[in-house]
């Protein structure tokens, strides 16, 4: 016969079990939200190039990660900003615009690939109140196989994707990419590999409504 503390410890058990099944499934689908880093890798020329020349554009050293409340007023944001520069940009290889292989810079001429997208993406929305460790430059493989570059949004709702190729603002796991590398939360000159999903940081909400004015102007 089991004592009552046998008895107390079986029935603890059976909970913890019972909790385990029942969460398990929503835990996967929360991790499934956001881009697991990896371990640090070789950040891209493009960007250390970029940062030489443009070196405030990558200054703020090692802080804590965090994430951005996905309200309607930030993902109107975030929508904004990538239809915008999508509209206003003209697609241009770098070989025909720079007559180098690779050149990361922001388009301020109004041509640009793919990299100068985001980085024009990730200034608009840094100068409107998003915090730089929610944006993460990000280096994918297409259906091609070739190269690609695109801004993630580190959110509450999951890492929403910003690209050139479409002007809707797709979760990270809806967009057809195989994703390879991208930058750290903590510092932007640290770029880590991707693996699998996972569950993420500290909320950060913008603190008063960023007029679609602001964005229209530029």
């Amino acid at each position: 016969m089991l004592s009552r503390v046998q008895l107390f410890s079986v029935a603890i058990l059976s909970f913890l079990t019972a909790a385990l099944l029942i969460l398990h499934p929503l835990a996967a689908e929360e991790r499934g939200r956001f881009i697991r880093a990896g371990l640090p890798t070789l950040s891209p020329m493009g960007w250390v190039d970029f940062c030489y020349r443009n070196e405030a554009e990558c200054t703020g050293g090692p802080l804590g990660a965090q994430v951005l409340e996905a309200t309607a007023v930030n993902l109107s944001l975030i929508e904004r900003t990538n239809l915008l520069v999508n509209k206003q940009i003209v697609p241009k290889a770098d070989a025909d615009h720079w007559n180098v292989v690779d050149r990361w810079d922001l388009p301020m001429d109004g041509y640009g690939d793919c990299e100068d997208y985001a980085l024009l993406k990730r200034k608009l929305l840094m100068e409107a109140g998003v915090p730089r460790r929610a944006l993460l430059m990000t280096i994918v493989r297409d259906q091609m196989d070739e190269g690609h570059a695109v801004l993630a949004v580190r959110t509450t709702r999951g890492d929403l994707i910003l690209d050139n190729m479409t002007d809707e603002v797709k979760a990270w796991s809806r967009t057809p990419y195989r994703y390879v590398k991208q930058q750290s939360q903590e510092d932007p000159n640290v770029w880590v590999s991707i693996g699998p999903p996972v569950q993420t940081a500290r909320v950060f909400v913008i603190p008063a409504p960023v007029s679609s004015e602001r964005i229209s102007q530029r």
